[in-house]
């Protein structure tokens, strides 16, 4: 490997670890503004009120099963050329054909393997279902083993998968990152309308999973569980949807 080559890899690496940071910190500003100034309901009245923002802040970040194991995730398979050679290309812009892609392969794959922890392996995944009221700051919170199966496995096979360059990989990660955790929110979000006629995952839909447990696996997408008929309204199990 010549020293260009090598340059770009560390750079793509950082690139890649830098957008996804940007990402959640784009999430925790709209958060606090949302918590403080907007005229959001909240999706169950029970859901948490926290003691200080800037402690969930912390929790969020600092969860092992979370951003720690993913930057991990990313490191490694980057830095131990695991991930497909078009990936570690720096020459070409964003393909959204790409980026779109790898959500929805994801989500596929996600959902499948959220099913089975569901059915088989519950026991690795009952610990994110301790919050039955969950809040933005929950997203991350969950058993090591949890991660690897739920979130790592659909990443690697989704780029082995889907192959893309650098940019889009990046843009995918931030979009991900993002949405998986404002799904978690507390507050329902301005766009959740427009998002549930087209079948994209809300928060609200996400809230319904945690509260009657056995329907909306998925994540970003609602159309699996459309079409294998686990899918349940946030309106039907009496949520706030607005």
């Amino acid at each position: 490997m010549t020293n260009t080559e090598i340059i770009d890899r560390c750079l793509g690496l950082t690139y890649g670890i830098l957008a996804v940071a940007s990402g959640q910190l784009a999430v925790i500003v709209y958060h606090y503004w949302h918590l403080n100034y907007s005229n959001a309901k909240r999706i169950q009245s029970f859901s948490v009120r926290y003691a200080s923002f800037w402690d969930g802040v912390k929790q969020h970040i600092m969860q092992p099963s979370g951003f720690m194991l993913l930057f991990g995730y990313l490191s490694c398979t980057w830095i131990f050329d695991f991930m497909p050679m078009s990936y570690y290309s720096l020459d070409a812009g964003i393909s959204w054909t790409h980026v779109v892609l790898q959500l929805i392969v994801n989500d596929f794959l996600q959902t499948c393997m959220h099913l089975a922890e569901h059915r088989i392996f519950y026991f690795y995944h009952k610990q994110h279902h301790h919050f039955v009221c969950p809040s933005l700051f929950n997203a991350f919170h969950g058993s090591i083993m949890d991660t690897t199966i739920m979130i790592l496995g659909p990443l690697f096979c989704t780029a082995h998968l889907v192959h893309c360059n650098a940019w889009s990989y990046m843009t995918f990660g931030a979009i991900y990152s993002s949405w998986l955790t404002l799904i978690h929110s507390e507050l329902s979000h301005p766009w959740e309308p427009a998002f549930r006629v087209l079948g994209l995952g809300t928060a609200a839909d996400h809230h319904v999973h945690h509260k009657v447990f056995k329907c909306n696996y998925g994540h970003l997408f609602m159309w699996w569980d459309r079409m294998i008929g686990t899918y349940r309204s946030p309106s039907k199990v009496g949520l706030c949807t607005k």
